[in-house]
């Protein structure tokens, strides 16, 4: 098993930014790919962004881009989500999730093994 546990989230102004990061522990796993997603209430849950874990390479969701950068530190098996410019409509329980499977952008949560618990993301305006 692989335990994710995500902190960083908190209640923020519209224009500020937040860092999340998301710390793999237990038997971590040839991970492929380690993803960001968030789901608001209400609403389905949401590709945000992915990163593979060997090269680095990253993809984000045309609502992101730009805005979000996605990082992460082997040695410590931790990925990062920096947020800048935060709008009201980035409010969401924001998920970190790592897979093993070999994809392309890694878009698609059922690629995905392990699922952290999430951390809330508040934005007012």
């Amino acid at each position: 098993q692989v335990q994710l546990v995500e902190s960083g989230g908190g209640l923020v102004q519209a224009g500020d930014s937040l860092r999340l990061s998301c710390a793999a522990s237990g038997r971590t796993f040839r991970a492929f790919a380690m993803g960001w997603f968030r789901q608001a209430p209400g609403k389905e849950r949401e590709f945000v962004a992915s990163i593979r874990w060997s090269s680095g390479s990253t993809w984000y969701a045309d609502s992101v881009k730009g805005r979000f950068t996605i990082s992460r530190d082997n040695a410590k098996n931790t990925a990062y989500l920096q947020m800048n410019s935060l709008k009201p409509e980035d409010t969401a329980v924001y998920y970190c999730a790592v897979g093993s499977s070999l994809c392309s952008g890694c878009y698609d949560p059922r690629v995905y093994d392990f699922w952290g618990q999430g951390t809330q993301v508040t934005v007012s305006s």
